[in-house]
């Protein structure tokens, strides 16, 4: 096939299935040279589109794309997702029955999947399938967890690397949220890709504000940002379980709809929680870090922490599972010395805790910071940002700040002279003129450097030092043993004559213990609280809502917030502008379409005259009435058989001339309806199905619903 051929065929593969008419920065990009049969390392902030970019070359390639993923709920999330673009995909891992994974097998077997999801524990029992023969491309997900460098590692990653020896033909692709120079670099070795193509994809998540707060009577002021966004599905992180089981309490005491998740749990709870999360029945989840790498929700609008995270990498890959749709979110933490202790204690003892200790303060570094908070989020990955971003509370609350060229070239000049190997530390006591024994056994009392310094404090030296670390005038290599290096931006203040702004250091000191005094509580200041208005996307989420019940599927599946907004925008009154708007393809142009253009004819009065197009499913109905069956009617319309299913019983319930016990039997419609009163008549479609013990498919208990209901 051509390029230009693939390339078409990629763009219509892009709209059909996933909704989008161009692709994001990079896509393109590592898309094609997975297609070409290359490696790939693709480093793409959370929400940036990584799952895309080996989910759409799987539709081009003959065999399976196998997905290795390290949690259950991510898995299900994703095929999930894929199965409601009419995608084939599945999972394998140990929740499944033996004859269930049989099932799955046999599919790989039969080419009847296009991607197949699994952990690394459940490798073993696929070693018959894991050939040439059936696999034809290999897709590490968040693939940091190989890497000991990295925030999470996970010791069933390493046992990876011999996927590359068993499949040495097949385009490996390894992606992950979050990963430094070292992690990078450790990853390509361990999964045996050392010539893999790496992509960087940008880090700034702009439709994210930052911000920082001292942890001053955390919960009064959680309860009060809540309601001040009211309706919006957030995450709040906290150190212990128990923190998450308080908070949840007090949430509720002031009611706000929150549930705790943390590994103290059952794996049912758990489960629980999540499924209750994801379809928003629950607005709130208080959480360990445990919950939310398995997340693909797209409407998350904030992220709160509770306590300080340990690193920069864990507490960027957090808060960016708040606005995955684009759309504009809040990332809050609370920072108190206190969580410093505490962590500090957790990394006490552990075999790399000088490292853990390194990256800790990097994030206190941060969280007490007077720069611009982004720029030390993209400087610390290694992406510098010239300005300041705005969108932070440092950038919408500035600090004074002074001309600080002559100290920033002083520090450099050091970094420099100290030949780009020594730890803040080590820089400092050479700018003091210390005259320690690790100085003058490395004879760096010898440097023009040494001593330029002796008028500023040790601890102003750290402030100023660095906010040219956070500004991205230098850079910690943690596995060099924190080594102080110069970056590109060095370059232009050393040699070019580059401006540095620098805040002046201001001595806080460390809160004493205080014991505790009783007082009056003070009168709670009242809250605004938004009112939801009648407005047309919140009647497009309430519809969008109604549908994702009767699916049983979580309604950013359907279509995210952002779709929403832009139909709230654009309008659109016939298929073809429906079909115009970013995140609808074709299968849900036929699936949901009808239900969207009427909710929108509605909502602007009945001054519109109405699409002549034919509905959806009254295209169905004259394939019907021509004798065709379900299958022959789904290969026709390239649609799932569940769709045109759905089309009979809206066809059924309407009054068309449709014989509902050609589907269903007389027993099982009895059987539906005996269920539905048991129940109280559930509003979704797994009640039924859980109470029948899963005998009946859900497009049948559909079928019935339409029958009894009609009746």
């Amino acid at each position: 096939m051509q390029t230009t051929d693939v390339q078409e065929q990629l763009f219509s593969n892009l709209k059909t299935y996933f909704g989008y008419d161009s692709f994001r920065a990079q896509q393109q990009d590592i898309i094609e040279t997975v297609l070409s049969k290359k490696d790939c390392l693709v480093i793409m902030p959370t929400g940036g589109g990584k799952s895309i970019c080996f989910q759409l070359p799987a539709l081009s390639f003959e065999g399976v794309t196998l997905v290795i993923s390290p949690l259950i709920a991510l898995m299900k999330d994703q095929v999930d997702g894929l199965n409601a673009n009419g995608i084939a995909a599945s999972y394998f891992n140990s929740s499944q029955s033996a004859s269930e994974q049989h099932d799955i097998i046999e599919r790989v077997i039969t080419a009847d999947l296009k991607l197949l999801y699994v952990a690394p524990e459940s490798l073993a029992a696929l070693q018959n399938i894991i050939t040439e023969k059936y696999i034809s491309c290999v897709a590490i997900d968040e693939a940091h967890c190989i890497s000991s460098w990295g925030h999470d590692f996970r010791p069933s990653y390493q046992q990876l690397g011999f996927l590359k020896s068993t499949l040495p033909n097949t385009p490996f692709i390894a992606l992950t949220a979050t990963a430094d120079k070292a992690t990078r670099s450790d990853i390509a070795k361990q999964l045996r890709i050392e010539h893999a193509q790496q992509f960087i994809s940008s880090f700034d998540r702009q439709n994210i504000e930052l911000e920082v707060r001292p942890a001053d009577n955390r919960i009064s002021q959680i309860v009060k940002f809540i309601k001040r966004n009211q309706g919006q599905s957030g995450i709040v992180y906290c150190l212990s379980r128990k923190t998450t089981e308080q908070l949840a309490k007090k949430l509720k005491t002031n009611g706000i709809s929150a549930k705790a998740y943390h590994a103290g749990l059952s794996f049912d709870e758990r489960s629980k929680v999540q499924e209750s999360f994801i379809f928003d029945r629950t607005q709130i989840v208080c959480a360990t870090v445990a919950f939310g790498m398995g997340i693909d929700k797209s409407n998350v609008r904030w992220v709160v922490h509770y306590n300080m995270p340990k690193n920069i990498e864990g507490y960027y890959q957090e808060i960016g599972r708040a606005g995955r749709d684009g759309l504009k979110s809040h990332a809050l933490l609370f920072h108190s010395y206190a969580d410093v202790i505490q962590l500090r204690n957790f990394a006490s003892g552990a075999s790399n805790e000088a490292f853990q200790i390194a990256k800790l303060d990097r994030m206190k570094q941060f969280s007490e910071s007077t720069t611009c908070r982004r720029k030390i989020l993209l400087s610390y990955f290694g992406e510098l940002l010239a300005e300041n971003c705005g969108n932070c509370d440092v950038c919408k609350n500035p600090p004074q700040i002074f001309d600080g060229t002559i100290i920033a070239q002083k520090i450099l000049s050091a970094v420099y002279r100290l030949k780009e190997s020594e730890a803040i530390g080590m820089i400092i006591d050479v700018l003091r003129g210390s005259q320690n024994a690790a100085v003058l056994d490395k004879g760096y009392n010898q440097l023009k450097t040494f001593g330029i310094g002796r008028d500023i404090a040790y601890r102003d030296w750290q402030h100023l030092i660095i906010q040219l670390i956070n500004q991205g005038f230098c850079e910690i290599a943690f596995h060099q043993n924190n080594a102080l290096r110069l970056t590109e931006f060095s370059k232009k203040v050393l040699f070019e004559g580059a401006k540095v702004a620098l805040t002046k250091p201001v001595h806080i000191p460390e809160p004493k213990v205080k014991e505790r005094v009783k007082r009056k509580p003070k009168a709670a200041p009242k809250t605004r609280v938004k009112k939801r208005e009648n407005t047309l996307f919140e009647r497009l989420r309430q519809l969008r809502y109604k549908i994702a019940l009767e699916e049983n599927i979580p309604a950013y599946l359907i279509f995210s917030d952002a779709t929403l907004k832009e139909i709230e925008r654009e309008r659109p009154l016939s298929e073809d502008d429906f079909l115009s708007i970013s995140g609808v393809g074709q299968r849900k142009l036929e699936v949901y379409g009808d239900e969207f253009i009427a909710e929108i004819l509605d909502f602007m009065g009945s001054k519109v005259k109405k699409p002549k197009k034919k509905a959806t499913h009254l295209v169905t109905y004259d394939l019907y009435k021509n004798g065709l069956t379900i299958e022959e009617i789904s290969v026709e319309r390239k649609l799932s058989t569940t769709t045109i299913y759905s089309h009979i019983a809206k066809l059924h319930s309407t009054g068309k001339a449709v014989n509902i016990y050609d589907f269903v039997s007389k027993s099982e419609v009895e059987a539906v309806k005996k269920a539905k009163t048991d129940l109280d008549a559930p509003t979704g479609l797994k009640p039924y199905y859980d109470h029948l013990n899963g005998d009946l498919d859900y497009f049948k208990i559909r079928l019935a619903l339409s029958v009894v209901d009609k009746n």
